[in-house]
C-alpha cells in the first residue's frame, strides 16, 4: 500500500512557495452566528467565562471520549508531511455559482450561517485539510480528514488552526496557532497542550454534491482554486469520489495507517452518520438510512432519531424527548404528527457528520451502531 508521503510527496515539495502568504493573522468577529436549522447545528453553548484572547472557544461540557486523552495521545503518529506541511487555506477567496468548474457530482461541505452560505469542494480541501474562514461575520475552520472521510466545523474566535502533521487513527490532528494545543479533529477535544480535555463548539457541514448544494441553495458562493498555492486541483491523490475510487472504495479495507480498533460490524469504510454528546456515541449506517429515511437509537439513557435528507443526502440527529418521529417523504418528517422539513424538526439537535467507520469505532469503541 502506499503511504502518505508517496501520496502527498508532490504536495510537501510545493509547499514552501505558498507558506509565505498563508499565514496571516485574521481579526475577531461576532461570538456564534445564527442557526439554520436545516444546514447547521452547534453543540455546546458559548463558555460563560470569555475565552483568554486568542484561544479557541471551548464548549461548557466536554463531550464524550472513547480514550483518555493520555491513550489518545500515546498513539500520536507521524503523517508524513510536518507542521503546516499540509498548508491551511488561511485568506480564501470566493467565486459566485457561475464560477466554478465543478461538475453536479463533485462532493462539496456546505456551510450556511443565515444567509451566509458557501460550498468548500472536496478536491480544494483535501491538498489543504483547514480553511481557516470568516462566515456571516464569525471566525470558523473548515476541517476535512480525507484519510478518516470526516468533515467538521468549529469556531476558532481569534486564532487559527493548523495541519500538525500527525494523525491517531488515521485522522487529522490539527494545531490551534495561539496555544499550539493538539486536537483530535474527530473527537473534536484536545489531547495534549494548554487544552487538554477540553471540546471545541462546533457547527454543523454538510457532505453533499454540488449539484444537490445548488439546488438547495442557487445563489451559494464557492471557495475559489486561486488559493495561493500551486496544487492540481484537478487531481485527487487519494483517488475519486465521483465516481468513487481508490482509497474511498467501500471494498478497499486498508488504510494507510494503524487503526485504533477493528470491528467487523460494518466494512472498514462504510459511511456512518456519527453523533455524539457528552453521554455517549451512536452511528447510523448511512446507506440504511438513506432507504429507511428515518431510525431511533440511543446515546446512554437518551433516545435519538435519525432523518434522512434525499436532496443533499445527508441526516440530522436529534433527541426525540418522548416525541414520535415518522417519515413523511420528500425530504419531511413527521413529529407528533405534525409535518417539518428533516432538517429543522421542533427537537433538540445533536452534532452529526459524516465518517469511515473504521475512523468513528476506532475513536468511540462503546459506540451504538444502528444499521
Amino acid at each position: 500500500m502506499p503511504t502518505r508521503r508517496t501520496y502527498l510527496a508532490g504536495l510537501a515539495a510545493a509547499s514552501l512557495t505558498g507558506l509565505a502568504g498563508c499565514l496571516g493573522v485574521v481579526g475577531s468577529g461576532a461570538d456564534v452566528a445564527g442557526d439554520d436549522a436545516a444546514e447547521q447545528a452547534s453543540t455546546g453553548t458559548p463558555p460563560v467565562d470569555a475565552p483568554e484572547v486568542g484561544t479557541p472557544p471551548v464548549a461548557d461540557t466536554s463531550l464524550h471520549l472513547g480514550h483518555t486523552t493520555t491513550a489518545l495521545r500515546e498513539q500520536i503518529m507521524d503523517g508524513g508531511p510536518g507542521k503546516d506541511g499540509i498548508p491551511s487555506i488561511d485568506d480564501p477567496g470566493l467565486v459566485g455559482p457561475d464560477g466554478t468548474d465543478l461538475s453536479d457530482e463533485s462532493p462539496v461541505f456546505g456551510v450556511a450561517f443565515d444567509d451566509d452560505v458557501r460550498a468548500y469542494p472536496q478536491s480544494v480541501l483535501v491538498w489543504h485539510e483547514i480553511v481557516n474562514d470568516i462566515v456571516g461575520d464569525v471566525p470558523v475552520s473548515i476541517t476535512y480528514c480525507p484519510l478518516t472521510g470526516t468533515a467538521m466545523g468549529f469556531f476558532r474566535g481569534e486564532t487559527e488552526f493548523g495541519v500538525s502533521g500527525r494523525l491517531v487513527n488515521n485522522n487529522l490532528v490539527m494545531y490551534d496557532r495561539a496555544t499550539d494545543s493538539f486536537w483530535q479533529q474527530v473527537a473534536a477535544t484536545s489531547i495534549d497542550g494548554t487544552h487538554e480535555g477540553a471540546s471545541l463548539r462546533e457547527f454543523r457541514v454538510v457532505w453533499t454534491t454540488w449539484g444537490a448544494w445548488r439546488e438547495r441553495h442557487p445563489e451559494s458562493s464557492v471557495l475559489s482554486t486561486d488559493t495561493g498555492f500551486a496544487r492540481d486541483y484537478t487531481r485527487d491523490p487519494y483517488g475519486s469520489y465521483a465516481p468513487r475510487s481508490g482509497y474511498y472504495q467501500r471494498s478497499n479495507g486498508e488504510t494507510l495507517f494503524p487503526t485504533l480498533r477493528s470491528d467487523d460490524r460494518l466494512p472498514a469504510k462504510a459511511v456512518v452518520m456519527g453523533a455524539r454528546t457528552p453521554d455517549g456515541a451512536i452511528a447510523f449506517e448511512k446507506a440504511t438510512l438513506r432507504e429507511a429515511g428515518v431510525a431511533t437509537g440511543n446515546v446512554g439513557e437518551i433516545e435519538v432519531v435519525a432523518v434522512h435528507d434525499p436532496v443533499l443526502d445527508t441526516a440530522y440527529v436529534y433527541r426525540t424527548d418522548g416525541a414520535t418521529v415518522e417519515a413523511a417523504g420528500a425530504g419531511t418528517a413527521r413529529v407528533d404528527g405534525e409535518r417539518h422539513p428533516v432538517g429543522s424538526l421542533p427537537l433538540n439537535s445533536v452534532y452529526t457528520f459524516d465518517a469511515m467507520w473504521f475512523a468513528w469505532v476506532g475513536f468511540y469503541p462503546d459506540t451504538g451502531l444502528v444499521r
